[in-house]
């Protein structure tokens, strides 16, 4: 399998006043896929911010390596800038500008000459914002922005983009077209690197996921396998009456009685193997439950477990400066 990032051993410390210095990253070791969206999660201060700065090469390592799409970021920075594209967690758009001359700067700043403005039309047409391309960013909502700054990073047709808490801020319809951007980007053969606050969007988007705490990866995998190394899945049975529910919970050695709910909580991963056993069971016994209902721990359960932390402390990331 080819890697677009391949970071290794990688080290990051920032000054901590007369007491020393802070290890904001120990050593960690990330290889991301080509191709997909692969989530970095962590709580506050666990380096996601750091790490995507030194991937772009704003930050230089104090100890490790790092390649992005072959080539490493301390030798080759040109040519890792060439092959990237990064979305931050702030808008880096310019006000004063309208969305069409916002995209041409950048196309320039690229050299991309005559090109530039055919990918400058394509790329407002493609992120529905031509009716707007001659209105000045005033103008513009937070999801139309984001928008923008989205499209600023793919002028020069990046092979590997940063998306740095890209929904922050936005309403939940804004947050939805992004994800729609996204998984169009994704479908161009593009890789993406993608940290957010909000779990559910990891779970959406996501093909792999690493955790990241105390400036090391403590877990990764896809959603889902993560997902299932935090206890608690079961398949949930309710009934009309006491009775049925006491008749139920006979055939279930490990089953929990929910008594306020007339429901029963049999252990399970949710696999179809699992649910097919259950209702064979129930079958044999002639029980029919009004509702069967599988229940899997989400990934803020998966956060806690690891971290120690709720989803709610994974917001934008302080690192010193």
């Amino acid at each position: 399998m080819t890697h677009a990032i391949e970071a290794h051993g990688l080290t990051k410390r920032f000054p901590a006043g007369k007491s020393g210095s802070h290890t904001v990253l120990d050593g960690l070791d990330l290889d991301v896929p080509t191709g997909g969206v692969f989530a970095l999660l962590g709580p506050n201060g666990a380096g996601k911010t750091t790490a995507i700065n030194i991937f772009s090469t704003l930050l230089r390592p104090d100890a490790g390596t790092v390649r992005i799409d072959g080539h490493d970021v301390a030798r080759e920075p040109a040519a890792v800038r060439s092959a990237i594209g990064v979305t931050g967690q702030f808008s880096a758009v310019d006000t004063m500008l309208t969305g069409e001359e916002n995209l041409q700067l950048m196309a320039d700043l690229r050299h991309l000459g005559r090109k530039g403005r055919g990918r400058v039309a394509e790329l407002l047409e493609r992120f529905e914002l031509t009716d707007a391309a001659k209105k000045p960013l005033l103008t513009y909502s937070g999801g139309m922005t984001r928008r923008l700054d989205l499209a600023m990073t793919l002028v020069s047709r990046p092979k590997i983009v940063f998306l740095d808490e890209p929904t922050t801020g936005l309403d939940p319809r804004s947050r939805r077209s992004m994800w729609d951007f996204v998984g169009e980007i994704v479908r161009d053969g593009v890789t993406i690197l993608l940290t957010t606050q909000y779990l559910d969007e990891a779970d959406a988007l996501a093909d792999r996921i690493a955790v990241l705490d105390g400036g090391s990866i403590v877990a990764e995998g896809s959603p889902n396998e993560l997902k299932r190394r935090v206890p608690g899945s079961h398949i949930r049975l309710a009934f009309g009456d006491d009775a049925r529910v006491a008749e139920a919970a006979s055939l279930f050695a490990d089953a929990r009685v929910v008594a306020a709910e007339r429901a029963l909580q049999v252990p399970s991963i949710g696999g179809y193997a699992d649910v097919s056993a259950v209702v064979r069971r129930l079958d044999g016994a002639g029980i029919v439950p009004e509702s069967l209902d599988i229940h899997t721990p989400d990934l803020d359960d998966v956060f806690f477990a690891l971290t120690g932390h709720g989803s709610e402390v994974t917001e934008t990331e302080e690192v010193a400066r």
